[in-house]
């Protein structure tokens, strides 16, 4: 390749500054030195990049093309020898956080904010799972950092955890849903003649969790809370939520909680991530995300 980095230097100071003097002083060389380095790049090539006709050079138009498309390059240069250092320094090229379907991803955007303004070049994978699924994202699929995932965690010394706090649980139905006249508590032989909208396991190869479900209720099965509470919002069928995920609609009417005789209150949530991967950019993560008070306040 006969184009390098020091002709584009060059090019890029001669526009900056005007002459070659001053480009020249800008790179601590000779004038005579880019001179020579941009007329061996145009008889190389067989174009000519300076009409040098008048008392100052001027660019052609093959040598602007040359110059715009070559910023180009240098940048790409400065980010690939910024990519380096900061991978030679310990930053990883990328971090996998798998989130719990139930934790709230705005509560990140303040997080990713101030990483990203740290400058690094660490990409961020985000990806969310339910019940068992969060875990198997640690356990099978490579997960730097699971958010949010719920029970009791495998236990294996390729990882560690840290607990949250507890979560939650509420039963919602719709206003017009016919549990919502019930004056008292619910038992289980009621919930079982309504359809209970329930989120499918994730999981692949863990054994799937179950949280209060029974096996005799009729059942519609979603992906993800946002098809749940969808569902819910309809009268299509009864269920749980977190309260942090019901608190809003509950609030506004569009669900109604009801009481329940037997279920399970709350859930444990968990953090927890990978050993033996302790690059810069997860531990900035893990730390923060420990001490961060809108994470800690989600949970009891």
């Amino acid at each position: 390749m006969r184009i390098n980095l020091d002709v584009l230097l060059i090019l890029d100071a001669l526009d900056k500054h005007g002459s070659f003097a001053a480009a020249a002083e800008s790179l601590f060389k000779t004038s005579a030195a880019l001179s020579y380095m941009i007329q061996k790049l145009e008889n190389d090539l067989g174009i000519t990049l300076l009409d040098r006709s008048g008392h100052r050079a001027k660019f052609t138009d093959t040598g602007r093309m040359m110059l715009e498309k070559g910023r180009l390059l240098l940048d790409a240069a400065k980010d690939l020898e910024k990519q380096a250092l900061q991978l030679s320094a310990g930053w990883e090229k990328e971090l996998a956080i798998a989130l719990d379907d139930s934790f709230p991803f705005a509560a990140l955007v303040p997080i990713i904010k101030d990483f990203y303004a740290l400058h690094k070049q660490t990409r961020l994978n985000f990806s969310h799972h339910t019940l068992a699924g969060s875990w198997e994202e640690l356990t099978h699929n490579g997960a730097d950092i699971i958010l949010g995932a719920i029970n009791e965690p495998p236990t294996s010394a390729a990882w560690s955890y840290k607990m949250l706090g507890t979560m939650d649980n509420v039963f919602v139905v719709a206003p017009d849903h016919p549990l919502a006249s019930a004056s008292e508590d619910l038992t289980n032989e009621q919930l079982c003649l309504h359809r209970a909208i329930v989120i499918s396991d994730s999981a692949r190869f863990c054994h799937p969790l179950k949280s209060n479900l029974m096996d005799e209720q009729p059942q519609t099965r979603v992906d993800d809370f946002h098809s749940k509470v969808t569902l819910l919002r309809a009268g299509v069928g009864c269920g749980f939520l977190p309260r942090h995920i019901a608190s809003p609609l509950l609030a506004t009417g569009e669900l109604v909680e009801k009481s329940v005789i037997s279920f399970r209150q709350t859930d444990v949530a968990y953090m927890a991530w990978r050993n033996g991967h302790d690059g810069l950019a997860q531990r900035w993560w893990r730390e923060t995300l420990l001490t961060s008070t809108a994470i800690t306040g989600l949970y009891q």
